[in-house]
Protein backbone atom coordinates (compact mmCIF):
# COMPACT_ATOMS: atom_id res chain seq x y z
CA UNK A 1 0.00 0.00 0.00
CA UNK A 2 0.88 3.49 -0.52
CA UNK A 3 2.13 5.67 1.90
CA UNK A 4 -0.26 6.90 4.38
CA UNK A 5 -3.44 5.05 3.14
CA UNK A 6 -5.55 3.55 5.57
CA UNK A 7 -5.24 -0.23 6.46
CA UNK A 8 -7.76 -2.63 5.82
CA UNK A 9 -9.48 -3.70 9.55
CA UNK A 10 -7.81 -0.88 11.00
CA UNK A 11 -11.13 0.34 12.63
CA UNK A 12 -10.95 -2.03 14.92
CA UNK A 13 -7.81 -0.65 17.10
CA UNK A 14 -9.12 3.13 17.61
CA UNK A 15 -11.61 5.54 17.56
CA UNK A 16 -12.41 7.06 13.71
CA UNK A 17 -12.85 10.97 12.89
CA UNK A 18 -16.43 11.47 11.31
CA UNK A 19 -15.13 14.12 9.39
CA UNK A 20 -12.99 11.99 7.03
CA UNK A 21 -15.45 9.35 6.39
CA UNK A 22 -17.58 9.22 3.12
CA UNK A 23 -21.49 9.67 3.89
CA UNK A 24 -24.47 9.51 1.48
CA UNK A 25 -24.99 13.06 2.33
CA UNK A 26 -21.57 14.24 0.79
CA UNK A 27 -21.62 12.95 -2.75
CA UNK A 28 -20.28 14.95 -5.57
CA UNK A 29 -22.30 16.20 -7.88
CA UNK A 30 -20.46 13.89 -10.54
CA UNK A 31 -21.45 11.18 -8.40
CA UNK A 32 -25.08 12.50 -7.67
CA UNK A 33 -25.76 12.49 -11.68
CA UNK A 34 -24.61 9.10 -12.33
CA UNK A 35 -26.95 8.11 -9.62
CA UNK A 36 -29.75 9.53 -11.64
CA UNK A 37 -28.83 7.97 -14.37
CA UNK A 38 -28.73 4.54 -13.37
CA UNK A 39 -31.87 5.40 -11.28
CA UNK A 40 -34.07 6.78 -14.63
CA UNK A 41 -33.02 4.13 -16.86
CA UNK A 42 -34.33 1.30 -14.14
CA UNK A 43 -37.55 2.66 -13.62
CA UNK A 44 -38.52 3.76 -17.22
CA UNK A 45 -36.18 0.95 -19.15
CA UNK A 46 -36.28 -1.99 -16.91
CA UNK A 47 -39.00 -2.44 -14.40
CA UNK A 48 -41.49 -1.66 -16.73
CA UNK A 49 -40.44 -4.66 -18.93
CA UNK A 50 -39.14 -7.70 -16.17
CA UNK A 51 -42.27 -9.69 -17.87
CA UNK A 52 -39.79 -9.60 -20.82
CA UNK A 53 -36.99 -10.84 -19.02
CA UNK A 54 -38.33 -13.78 -17.14
CA UNK A 55 -40.24 -14.83 -20.60
CA UNK A 56 -36.45 -15.58 -21.26
CA UNK A 57 -36.20 -12.78 -23.89
CA UNK A 58 -32.14 -12.36 -23.84
CA UNK A 59 -32.01 -10.63 -27.14
CA UNK A 60 -34.07 -7.94 -25.10
CA UNK A 61 -31.31 -8.44 -22.27
CA UNK A 62 -28.33 -7.68 -24.32
CA UNK A 63 -30.59 -4.43 -25.03
CA UNK A 64 -30.08 -3.63 -22.01
CA UNK A 65 -26.80 -4.42 -21.43
CA UNK A 66 -26.44 -2.40 -24.56
CA UNK A 67 -28.14 0.37 -22.73
CA UNK A 68 -26.38 0.64 -20.22
CA UNK A 69 -23.33 0.72 -21.16
CA UNK A 70 -24.32 3.48 -23.65
CA UNK A 71 -25.11 5.51 -20.71
CA UNK A 72 -21.80 4.90 -18.92
CA UNK A 73 -22.82 2.31 -16.75
CA UNK A 74 -21.05 -0.38 -17.56
CA UNK A 75 -17.84 1.55 -17.65
CA UNK A 76 -18.87 3.75 -14.97
CA UNK A 77 -15.00 4.00 -13.17
CA UNK A 78 -13.34 2.09 -16.05
CA UNK A 79 -10.59 4.78 -17.51
CA UNK A 80 -11.95 6.65 -20.60
CA UNK A 81 -8.89 5.12 -23.50
CA UNK A 82 -11.29 1.99 -23.32
CA UNK A 83 -14.69 3.83 -23.39
CA UNK A 84 -14.86 4.39 -19.93
CA UNK A 85 -16.08 6.83 -17.74
CA UNK A 86 -13.29 6.77 -15.70
CA UNK A 87 -15.33 7.95 -12.18
CA UNK A 88 -13.73 6.38 -9.08
CA UNK A 89 -15.60 3.42 -6.67
CA UNK A 90 -18.05 5.28 -4.97
CA UNK A 91 -19.29 6.09 -8.32
CA UNK A 92 -19.68 2.40 -9.05
CA UNK A 93 -21.42 1.83 -5.92
CA UNK A 94 -23.90 4.76 -6.39
CA UNK A 95 -24.61 2.64 -9.67
CA UNK A 96 -24.91 -0.70 -8.33
CA UNK A 97 -27.27 0.55 -5.57
CA UNK A 98 -29.65 1.91 -8.00
CA UNK A 99 -29.80 -1.12 -10.41
CA UNK A 100 -31.88 -2.70 -7.54
CA UNK A 101 -35.40 -2.31 -9.38
CA UNK A 102 -34.48 -5.36 -11.05
CA UNK A 103 -32.36 -8.42 -9.27
CA UNK A 104 -32.43 -10.28 -12.41
CA UNK A 105 -30.59 -7.27 -14.32
CA UNK A 106 -28.79 -6.47 -11.65
CA UNK A 107 -27.22 -10.35 -12.13
CA UNK A 108 -26.71 -10.15 -15.84
CA UNK A 109 -25.17 -6.41 -15.11
CA UNK A 110 -23.42 -7.87 -12.29
CA UNK A 111 -21.35 -10.34 -14.10
CA UNK A 112 -20.62 -8.15 -16.82
CA UNK A 113 -19.10 -4.76 -15.03
CA UNK A 114 -18.15 -6.58 -11.69
CA UNK A 115 -16.77 -10.53 -13.20
CA UNK A 116 -15.39 -9.66 -16.56
CA UNK A 117 -14.73 -6.18 -17.19
CA UNK A 118 -12.59 -6.11 -13.79
CA UNK A 119 -10.68 -9.12 -14.55
CA UNK A 120 -9.61 -7.77 -17.65
CA UNK A 121 -8.87 -4.27 -16.25
CA UNK A 122 -7.09 -5.56 -13.60
CA UNK A 123 -4.77 -8.48 -14.97
CA UNK A 124 -5.27 -8.51 -18.95
CA UNK A 125 -2.02 -7.63 -21.19
CA UNK A 126 -2.30 -4.36 -23.57
CA UNK A 127 -3.80 -6.43 -26.20
CA UNK A 128 -6.29 -8.18 -24.31
CA UNK A 129 -7.81 -4.88 -23.15
CA UNK A 130 -7.88 -3.17 -26.45
CA UNK A 131 -9.62 -6.10 -27.98
CA UNK A 132 -11.98 -6.80 -25.64
CA UNK A 133 -12.71 -3.63 -23.10
CA UNK A 134 -14.04 -1.18 -25.35
CA UNK A 135 -16.90 -3.44 -26.86
CA UNK A 136 -17.74 -5.22 -23.16
CA UNK A 137 -17.80 -1.32 -21.65
CA UNK A 138 -20.30 -0.65 -24.61
CA UNK A 139 -22.26 -3.52 -23.91
CA UNK A 140 -21.70 -4.72 -27.61
CA UNK A 141 -20.05 -8.00 -26.16
CA UNK A 142 -21.63 -9.68 -23.43
CA UNK A 143 -19.33 -11.62 -20.76
CA UNK A 144 -19.71 -14.54 -17.90
CA UNK A 145 -17.34 -15.70 -15.41
CA UNK A 146 -17.32 -19.56 -14.88
CA UNK A 147 -15.27 -20.34 -11.55
CA UNK A 148 -18.13 -22.72 -9.67
CA UNK A 149 -18.19 -26.68 -10.55
CA UNK A 150 -20.59 -28.88 -9.54
CA UNK A 151 -18.11 -30.32 -6.65
CA UNK A 152 -16.20 -27.02 -6.30
CA UNK A 153 -18.32 -24.02 -5.39
CA UNK A 154 -16.91 -22.30 -2.04
CA UNK A 155 -13.66 -24.21 -2.66
CA UNK A 156 -13.16 -22.22 -6.05
CA UNK A 157 -9.66 -24.30 -6.08
CA UNK A 158 -10.68 -27.66 -6.22
CA UNK A 159 -11.97 -27.37 -9.65
CA UNK A 160 -11.72 -30.37 -11.77
CA UNK A 161 -11.33 -28.50 -15.15
CA UNK A 162 -7.96 -29.13 -17.06
CA UNK A 163 -6.69 -26.95 -19.24
CA UNK A 164 -3.15 -28.87 -21.23
CA UNK A 165 -0.67 -26.61 -23.08
CA UNK A 166 -0.43 -27.44 -26.88
CA UNK A 167 2.63 -26.96 -29.29
CA UNK A 168 1.14 -24.07 -30.57
CA UNK A 169 1.29 -22.47 -27.37
CA UNK A 170 -2.31 -22.64 -26.97
CA UNK A 171 -4.14 -24.55 -24.52
CA UNK A 172 -7.09 -27.60 -24.47
CA UNK A 173 -9.54 -27.19 -21.58
CA UNK A 174 -12.14 -29.38 -20.89
CA UNK A 175 -14.66 -29.41 -18.06
CA UNK A 176 -18.17 -27.98 -16.99
CA UNK A 177 -18.11 -25.09 -15.28
CA UNK A 178 -22.22 -24.44 -13.44
CA UNK A 179 -23.97 -21.40 -12.42
CA UNK A 180 -23.20 -19.54 -14.72
CA UNK A 181 -24.53 -16.06 -14.99
CA UNK A 182 -25.29 -14.86 -18.54
CA UNK A 183 -24.03 -18.23 -19.77
CA UNK A 184 -27.28 -18.75 -22.50
CA UNK A 185 -25.96 -15.58 -24.31
CA UNK A 186 -22.46 -14.24 -22.89
CA UNK A 187 -19.92 -13.81 -25.51
CA UNK A 188 -17.21 -14.59 -23.83
CA UNK A 189 -16.15 -16.32 -20.65
CA UNK A 190 -13.35 -15.72 -17.98
CA UNK A 191 -12.79 -19.54 -17.17
CA UNK A 192 -10.70 -21.33 -14.52
CA UNK A 193 -8.75 -24.71 -14.74
CA UNK A 194 -5.72 -26.21 -13.85
CA UNK A 195 -3.05 -26.41 -16.56
CA UNK A 196 -1.59 -30.01 -15.93
CA UNK A 197 -4.14 -30.77 -13.46
CA UNK A 198 -1.84 -28.39 -11.14
CA UNK A 199 -1.96 -24.87 -11.52
CA UNK A 200 -4.93 -22.90 -11.19
CA UNK A 201 -5.25 -20.22 -13.88
CA UNK A 202 -7.55 -18.23 -15.21
CA UNK A 203 -8.44 -17.96 -19.28
CA UNK A 204 -10.65 -15.42 -21.92
CA UNK A 205 -12.61 -17.47 -23.80
CA UNK A 206 -14.47 -16.95 -26.33
CA UNK A 207 -17.89 -18.72 -27.18
CA UNK A 208 -17.28 -19.29 -30.76
CA UNK A 209 -13.60 -20.91 -29.59
CA UNK A 210 -14.06 -25.04 -30.95
CA UNK A 211 -15.23 -26.86 -27.74
CA UNK A 212 -16.94 -24.31 -26.49
CA UNK A 213 -21.08 -24.47 -25.61
CA UNK A 214 -23.65 -24.12 -22.70
CA UNK A 215 -26.31 -26.17 -21.22
CA UNK A 216 -30.13 -26.00 -20.51
CA UNK A 217 -31.09 -22.91 -18.59
CA UNK A 218 -31.21 -23.80 -15.00
CA UNK A 219 -35.23 -23.96 -13.61
CA UNK A 220 -34.34 -21.64 -10.35
CA UNK A 221 -35.95 -20.54 -7.67
CA UNK A 222 -35.62 -16.74 -7.98
CA UNK A 223 -33.92 -14.51 -10.29
CA UNK A 224 -36.30 -15.96 -13.61
CA UNK A 225 -35.17 -13.04 -15.93
CA UNK A 226 -31.63 -14.03 -15.53
CA UNK A 227 -29.96 -16.47 -17.35
CA UNK A 228 -27.88 -19.16 -15.82
CA UNK A 229 -26.62 -22.10 -17.58
CA UNK A 230 -23.65 -24.54 -17.21
CA UNK A 231 -20.62 -23.83 -19.91
CA UNK A 232 -19.23 -27.03 -21.41
CA UNK A 233 -15.37 -27.28 -22.61
CA UNK A 234 -14.87 -30.34 -25.03
CA UNK A 235 -11.17 -30.03 -26.05
CA UNK A 236 -11.89 -26.27 -25.97
CA UNK A 237 -9.09 -24.32 -28.25
CA UNK A 238 -7.84 -21.14 -26.43
CA UNK A 239 -5.58 -19.55 -28.23
CA UNK A 240 -2.02 -18.57 -26.13
CA UNK A 241 -3.15 -14.55 -26.48
CA UNK A 242 -5.83 -15.74 -23.78
CA UNK A 243 -4.27 -16.66 -20.78
CA UNK A 244 -5.41 -14.00 -18.16
CA UNK A 245 -2.86 -13.11 -15.88
CA UNK A 246 -0.37 -16.04 -15.39
CA UNK A 247 -0.17 -20.08 -15.52
CA UNK A 248 -0.68 -20.81 -11.61
CA UNK A 249 -2.03 -17.45 -10.45
CA UNK A 250 -5.46 -17.73 -11.53
CA UNK A 251 -6.09 -17.37 -7.50
CA UNK A 252 -5.33 -13.92 -7.62
CA UNK A 253 -7.90 -13.17 -10.63
CA UNK A 254 -10.46 -15.21 -9.20
CA UNK A 255 -10.41 -13.95 -5.47
CA UNK A 256 -9.36 -10.28 -6.05
CA UNK A 257 -12.33 -10.37 -8.29
CA UNK A 258 -14.73 -11.61 -5.58
CA UNK A 259 -13.81 -8.84 -3.14
CA UNK A 260 -14.60 -6.31 -5.81
CA UNK A 261 -17.79 -8.08 -6.72
CA UNK A 262 -18.80 -8.80 -2.96
CA UNK A 263 -18.39 -4.84 -2.25
CA UNK A 264 -20.80 -4.05 -5.30
CA UNK A 265 -23.24 -7.20 -3.82
CA UNK A 266 -23.57 -5.66 -0.74
CA UNK A 267 -24.51 -1.83 -2.56
CA UNK A 268 -27.02 -4.16 -5.03
CA UNK A 269 -28.68 -5.57 -1.86
CA UNK A 270 -29.01 -2.03 0.01
CA UNK A 271 -30.54 -0.56 -2.93
CA UNK A 272 -33.38 -3.31 -2.82
CA UNK A 273 -33.85 -2.85 0.95
CA UNK A 274 -34.62 0.68 0.22
CA UNK A 275 -37.12 0.20 -2.64
CA UNK A 276 -38.83 -2.80 0.00
CA UNK A 277 -38.93 -0.08 2.77
CA UNK A 278 -40.59 2.75 0.30
CA UNK A 279 -42.84 -0.29 -1.13
CA UNK A 280 -43.95 -1.77 2.35
CA UNK A 281 -44.03 1.75 3.59
CA UNK A 282 -46.99 3.15 1.03
CA UNK A 283 -49.24 -0.13 1.16
CA UNK A 284 -49.28 -0.29 4.65
CA UNK A 285 -50.64 3.80 4.10
CA UNK A 286 -53.13 2.64 2.03
CA UNK A 287 -53.93 -1.45 3.45
CA UNK A 288 -56.77 -0.76 6.27
CA UNK A 289 -57.89 -3.37 8.85
CA UNK A 290 -60.46 -2.52 11.75
CA UNK A 291 -61.04 0.77 10.18
CA UNK A 292 -57.77 1.83 10.71
CA UNK A 293 -54.62 1.75 8.02
CA UNK A 294 -51.86 -0.55 8.85
CA UNK A 295 -49.45 1.70 9.60
CA UNK A 296 -51.17 3.38 12.45
CA UNK A 297 -50.46 -0.13 14.24
CA UNK A 298 -47.59 -0.64 16.59
CA UNK A 299 -46.19 -3.98 15.07
CA UNK A 300 -46.15 -2.33 11.51
CA UNK A 301 -44.46 0.73 12.73
CA UNK A 302 -42.15 -1.48 14.49
CA UNK A 303 -41.12 -2.86 11.28
CA UNK A 304 -40.85 -0.34 9.17
CA UNK A 305 -38.40 1.06 11.64
CA UNK A 306 -36.42 -1.51 12.41
CA UNK A 307 -36.01 -2.62 8.42
CA UNK A 308 -35.13 1.58 7.60
CA UNK A 309 -32.16 1.20 10.77
CA UNK A 310 -30.73 -1.80 9.76
CA UNK A 311 -30.68 -0.47 6.40
CA UNK A 312 -29.03 2.69 7.25
CA UNK A 313 -26.36 0.92 8.83
CA UNK A 314 -25.43 -1.20 6.08
CA UNK A 315 -25.73 1.27 3.70
CA UNK A 316 -23.37 3.66 6.15
CA UNK A 317 -20.63 1.06 6.05
CA UNK A 318 -21.21 0.58 1.94
CA UNK A 319 -20.05 4.37 1.99
CA UNK A 320 -17.22 4.42 4.39
CA UNK A 321 -15.71 1.85 2.78
CA UNK A 322 -15.98 2.80 -1.09
CA UNK A 323 -14.24 6.23 0.74
CA UNK A 324 -11.42 4.33 1.86
CA UNK A 325 -10.98 2.33 -0.96
CA UNK A 326 -10.76 5.62 -3.44
CA UNK A 327 -8.22 7.30 -1.01
CA UNK A 328 -6.15 3.98 -1.05
CA UNK A 329 -6.21 4.31 -4.82
CA UNK A 330 -5.83 7.83 -4.96
CA UNK A 331 -2.17 7.64 -3.72
CA UNK A 332 -1.09 4.67 -6.19
CA UNK A 333 -1.49 4.64 -9.80
CA UNK A 334 -3.25 2.60 -12.22
CA UNK A 335 -4.68 -0.97 -12.04
CA UNK A 336 -1.78 -2.07 -9.66
CA UNK A 337 -3.35 0.59 -6.95
CA UNK A 338 -7.07 -0.97 -7.48
CA UNK A 339 -6.11 -3.98 -6.87
CA UNK A 340 -3.66 -3.41 -4.20
CA UNK A 341 -6.93 -1.77 -2.42
CA UNK A 342 -9.42 -4.19 -2.96
CA UNK A 343 -7.05 -6.59 -1.50
CA UNK A 344 -6.65 -4.13 1.64
CA UNK A 345 -10.08 -3.91 1.80
CA UNK A 346 -11.16 -7.60 1.50
CA UNK A 347 -12.49 -7.82 5.04
CA UNK A 348 -14.43 -5.26 4.43
CA UNK A 349 -15.70 -6.41 1.31
CA UNK A 350 -16.78 -9.43 2.92
CA UNK A 351 -18.25 -7.89 5.85
CA UNK A 352 -20.18 -5.80 3.04
CA UNK A 353 -21.58 -9.09 1.48
CA UNK A 354 -22.76 -10.67 4.80
CA UNK A 355 -25.05 -7.77 6.36
CA UNK A 356 -26.09 -6.90 2.93
CA UNK A 357 -27.47 -9.61 1.90
CA UNK A 358 -28.87 -10.50 5.36
CA UNK A 359 -30.39 -7.10 5.73
CA UNK A 360 -32.12 -7.36 2.57
CA UNK A 361 -33.48 -10.86 3.42
CA UNK A 362 -35.12 -9.76 6.83
CA UNK A 363 -36.58 -6.65 5.04
CA UNK A 364 -37.85 -8.41 2.03
CA UNK A 365 -39.20 -11.01 4.64
CA UNK A 366 -40.74 -7.97 6.38
CA UNK A 367 -42.39 -6.48 3.42
CA UNK A 368 -44.10 -9.92 2.37
CA UNK A 369 -45.29 -10.05 6.14
CA UNK A 370 -46.84 -6.63 5.79
CA UNK A 371 -48.14 -6.99 2.42
CA UNK A 372 -50.12 -10.61 3.86
CA UNK A 373 -51.94 -12.45 1.74
CA UNK A 374 -51.03 -10.37 -1.17
CA UNK A 375 -47.20 -10.21 -0.46
CA UNK A 376 -47.38 -14.53 -1.49
CA UNK A 377 -48.94 -14.00 -4.67
CA UNK A 378 -47.31 -12.78 -7.83
CA UNK A 379 -49.94 -9.89 -8.59
CA UNK A 380 -46.85 -7.90 -6.44
CA UNK A 381 -43.69 -7.53 -6.28
CA UNK A 382 -43.01 -8.00 -2.94
CA UNK A 383 -43.46 -12.21 -4.00
CA UNK A 384 -40.71 -11.90 -6.74
CA UNK A 385 -38.47 -9.76 -4.58
CA UNK A 386 -38.48 -12.22 -1.74
CA UNK A 387 -37.42 -15.16 -4.24
CA UNK A 388 -34.98 -13.23 -6.11
CA UNK A 389 -33.01 -12.21 -2.92
CA UNK A 390 -32.46 -15.78 -1.62
CA UNK A 391 -29.34 -16.52 -3.81
CA UNK A 392 -27.12 -13.29 -2.64
CA UNK A 393 -26.09 -15.46 0.19
CA UNK A 394 -24.70 -17.95 -2.05
CA UNK A 395 -23.74 -15.54 -4.51
CA UNK A 396 -19.50 -14.04 -4.52
CA UNK A 397 -18.73 -16.82 -1.65
CA UNK A 398 -21.43 -18.15 0.38
CA UNK A 399 -21.74 -16.42 3.79
CA UNK A 400 -20.62 -18.94 5.85
CA UNK A 401 -17.24 -18.65 3.52
CA UNK A 402 -17.10 -15.20 3.97
CA UNK A 403 -17.65 -15.44 7.99
CA UNK A 404 -14.69 -17.92 7.82
CA UNK A 405 -12.75 -15.32 5.95
CA UNK A 406 -13.84 -12.40 7.99
CA UNK A 407 -11.65 -13.00 11.23
CA UNK A 408 -9.45 -15.38 9.58
CA UNK A 409 -7.96 -12.53 7.41
CA UNK A 410 -7.62 -10.47 10.18
CA UNK A 411 -5.67 -12.98 12.02
CA UNK A 412 -3.42 -13.72 9.17
CA UNK A 413 -2.41 -10.18 8.69
CA UNK A 414 -1.99 -10.14 12.63
CA UNK A 415 0.56 -12.95 12.30
CA UNK A 416 1.86 -11.57 8.94
CA UNK A 417 2.87 -8.04 10.95
CA UNK A 418 0.59 -6.14 8.79
CA UNK A 419 -1.90 -5.22 11.31
CA UNK A 420 -1.48 -4.96 15.20
CA UNK A 421 -4.13 -7.11 16.30
CA UNK A 422 -1.95 -9.25 18.63
CA UNK A 423 -0.20 -6.13 20.26
CA UNK A 424 -3.77 -4.65 20.91
CA UNK A 425 -5.07 -8.05 22.19
CA UNK A 426 -2.20 -8.70 24.46
CA UNK A 427 -2.47 -4.87 25.94
CA UNK A 428 -6.19 -5.47 26.41
CA UNK A 429 -5.80 -8.53 28.46
CA UNK A 430 -2.96 -6.61 30.57
CA UNK A 431 -5.83 -4.06 31.27
CA UNK A 432 -8.63 -6.72 31.95
CA UNK A 433 -5.81 -8.90 34.40
CA UNK A 434 -5.30 -5.45 36.29
CA UNK A 435 -8.98 -4.93 36.81
CA UNK A 436 -9.66 -2.40 33.94
CA UNK A 437 -10.75 -2.81 30.47
CA UNK A 438 -13.71 -0.67 30.74
CA UNK A 439 -14.52 1.39 27.46
CA UNK A 440 -14.96 5.20 27.16
CA UNK A 441 -18.11 4.40 24.80
CA UNK A 442 -20.34 1.71 23.26
CA UNK A 443 -18.26 1.61 19.67
CA UNK A 444 -15.36 1.18 21.75
CA UNK A 445 -16.71 -1.37 24.35
CA UNK A 446 -17.87 -3.35 21.05
CA UNK A 447 -13.93 -3.44 19.68
CA UNK A 448 -12.24 -4.05 22.84
CA UNK A 449 -15.19 -7.42 22.79
CA UNK A 450 -13.93 -7.98 19.44
CA UNK A 451 -10.06 -7.92 20.35
CA UNK A 452 -10.82 -9.94 23.68
CA UNK A 453 -12.24 -12.58 21.17
CA UNK A 454 -9.86 -13.34 18.49
CA UNK A 455 -6.99 -13.03 21.14
CA UNK A 456 -8.51 -15.59 23.28
CA UNK A 457 -9.22 -17.47 20.31
CA UNK A 458 -5.67 -17.69 18.66
CA UNK A 459 -4.41 -17.92 22.10
CA UNK A 460 -6.21 -21.29 22.51
CA UNK A 461 -6.04 -22.48 19.28
CA UNK A 462 -2.78 -21.76 17.84
CA UNK A 463 -2.51 -22.34 14.36
CA UNK A 464 -5.67 -25.05 14.86
CA UNK A 465 -7.65 -22.38 14.74
CA UNK A 466 -9.27 -22.87 10.84
CA UNK A 467 -10.77 -25.94 12.37
CA UNK A 468 -12.85 -24.07 14.79
CA UNK A 469 -15.91 -22.66 12.55
CA UNK A 470 -18.34 -22.10 15.20
CA UNK A 471 -15.80 -19.88 16.85
CA UNK A 472 -14.90 -17.77 14.09
CA UNK A 473 -18.59 -17.51 12.90
CA UNK A 474 -19.06 -15.97 16.27
CA UNK A 475 -16.40 -13.95 16.02
CA UNK A 476 -16.94 -12.95 12.98
CA UNK A 477 -20.66 -11.50 13.93
CA UNK A 478 -18.89 -9.37 16.58
CA UNK A 479 -16.99 -8.02 13.81
CA UNK A 480 -19.87 -6.95 11.63
CA UNK A 481 -22.12 -5.66 14.09
CA UNK A 482 -19.32 -3.90 15.21
CA UNK A 483 -18.28 -2.31 11.79
CA UNK A 484 -21.68 -1.54 11.26
CA UNK A 485 -22.75 0.04 14.44
CA UNK A 486 -19.48 2.50 14.19
CA UNK A 487 -20.64 3.04 10.07
CA UNK A 488 -24.16 4.07 11.27
CA UNK A 489 -22.48 5.77 14.58
CA UNK A 490 -19.92 8.39 12.30
CA UNK A 491 -22.78 9.21 9.30
CA UNK A 492 -25.16 10.51 12.29
CA UNK A 493 -21.92 12.45 13.74
CA UNK A 494 -21.78 14.28 10.45
CA UNK A 495 -25.50 14.77 9.76
CA UNK A 496 -26.95 18.08 9.67
CA UNK A 497 -30.32 19.75 9.79
CA UNK A 498 -33.75 18.25 10.37
CA UNK A 499 -32.74 14.81 9.06
CA UNK A 500 -30.20 14.73 11.71
CA UNK A 501 -32.99 13.45 14.31
CA UNK A 502 -33.70 10.57 12.19
CA UNK A 503 -29.91 9.72 11.50
CA UNK A 504 -29.47 9.34 15.53
CA UNK A 505 -32.92 7.56 15.67
CA UNK A 506 -31.64 4.38 13.14
CA UNK A 507 -28.37 4.62 15.12
CA UNK A 508 -29.39 4.09 18.71
CA UNK A 509 -31.43 1.11 16.65
CA UNK A 510 -28.69 -0.08 15.61
CA UNK A 511 -26.49 -0.04 18.10
CA UNK A 512 -29.25 -1.58 20.86
CA UNK A 513 -29.50 -5.22 18.33
CA UNK A 514 -25.67 -4.70 17.83
CA UNK A 515 -24.85 -4.98 21.79
CA UNK A 516 -27.48 -7.85 21.97
CA UNK A 517 -26.08 -9.65 19.10
CA UNK A 518 -22.49 -9.03 20.27
CA UNK A 519 -23.24 -10.03 23.95
CA UNK A 520 -24.41 -13.66 22.72
CA UNK A 521 -22.03 -14.19 20.17
CA UNK A 522 -19.26 -13.58 22.81
CA UNK A 523 -21.04 -15.84 25.47
CA UNK A 524 -21.15 -18.64 22.72
CA UNK A 525 -17.89 -18.69 22.05
CA UNK A 526 -16.67 -18.16 25.73
CA UNK A 527 -18.56 -21.14 26.38
CA UNK A 528 -16.85 -23.20 23.64
CA UNK A 529 -13.22 -22.13 24.57
CA UNK A 530 -13.44 -22.30 28.24
CA UNK A 531 -15.24 -24.07 31.38
CA UNK A 532 -15.19 -23.66 35.27
CA UNK A 533 -13.48 -20.61 36.97
CA UNK A 534 -11.61 -19.99 33.41
CA UNK A 535 -15.01 -19.40 32.05
CA UNK A 536 -16.43 -17.11 35.16
CA UNK A 537 -13.31 -15.18 34.68
CA UNK A 538 -14.06 -14.24 31.06
CA UNK A 539 -17.59 -13.61 31.76
CA UNK A 540 -16.48 -11.04 34.25
CA UNK A 541 -14.23 -9.25 31.87
CA UNK A 542 -16.92 -9.71 29.28
CA UNK A 543 -19.29 -7.71 31.58
CA UNK A 544 -16.43 -5.30 32.70
CA UNK A 545 -16.31 -4.37 29.01
CA UNK A 546 -19.61 -4.90 27.66
CA UNK A 547 -21.44 -1.92 29.66
CA UNK A 548 -24.03 -0.83 27.29
CA UNK A 549 -27.07 1.08 28.31
CA UNK A 550 -30.52 0.21 26.99
CA UNK A 551 -32.38 2.66 24.71
CA UNK A 552 -36.18 3.40 24.14
CA UNK A 553 -35.96 1.94 20.72
CA UNK A 554 -39.52 1.81 20.53
CA UNK A 555 -40.53 5.83 20.29
CA UNK A 556 -37.13 5.76 17.84
CA UNK A 557 -38.67 3.43 15.63
CA UNK A 558 -41.95 5.14 15.48
CA UNK A 559 -40.78 8.60 14.68
CA UNK A 560 -38.81 6.66 11.58
CA UNK A 561 -41.45 4.66 10.54
CA UNK A 562 -44.19 7.60 10.59
CA UNK A 563 -41.64 9.75 7.99
CA UNK A 564 -41.02 7.08 6.22
CA UNK A 565 -45.28 6.88 5.83
CA UNK A 566 -45.64 10.31 5.38
CA UNK A 567 -42.87 10.57 2.36
CA UNK A 568 -43.99 6.94 0.97
CA UNK A 569 -39.85 6.19 0.81
CA UNK A 570 -36.57 4.90 3.13
CA UNK A 571 -36.25 8.73 4.23
CA UNK A 572 -31.95 8.32 4.51
CA UNK A 573 -31.86 9.24 0.67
Amino acid sequence: MAAGAAKGGAWLLGPADPTTVLTPEHLSEEQRLIGRTAQEFVDKEVVPNIDRLEQKDWAFARQLLRRSGELGLLGVDAPEEFGGVGLDKTAALIVSRNLSGSASFSAAFGAQGNLVITPILLFGTPEQKARYLPRLIAGEMVGAYALSESGSGSDALGANARAVKLPDGGFSLNGEKMWITNGGFADVFVVFAKVDGEHFTAFIVERGFPGVSTGKEEHKMGLHGSSTTPLLLQDARVPAGNLLGEIGKGHKVAFNVLNFGRFKLGAMCVGGAALAVGDSARYAASRKQFGKTIASFGAIRHKLGEMSARTYAVESLLYRTAGLIDASIALGEGSGAVLAAMEEFAVEASIAKVAGSETLDFVLDENVQIHGGNGFVRDYPAERHYRDARVNRIFEGTNEINRLLIPGMLIRRSLKGDLPLIGAARNLQDEILSGQGSADDTVGSFKKVALMALGLAMQRYGEDIAEQQEVLIAIADILIATACAESAQLRAAAATGQAAAFHADATAIVTDGAAATIETMARRLLAAMAEGDTLRTHLAALRRLLKVMPTDTVIRRRRIADETVRRGSYIFQ
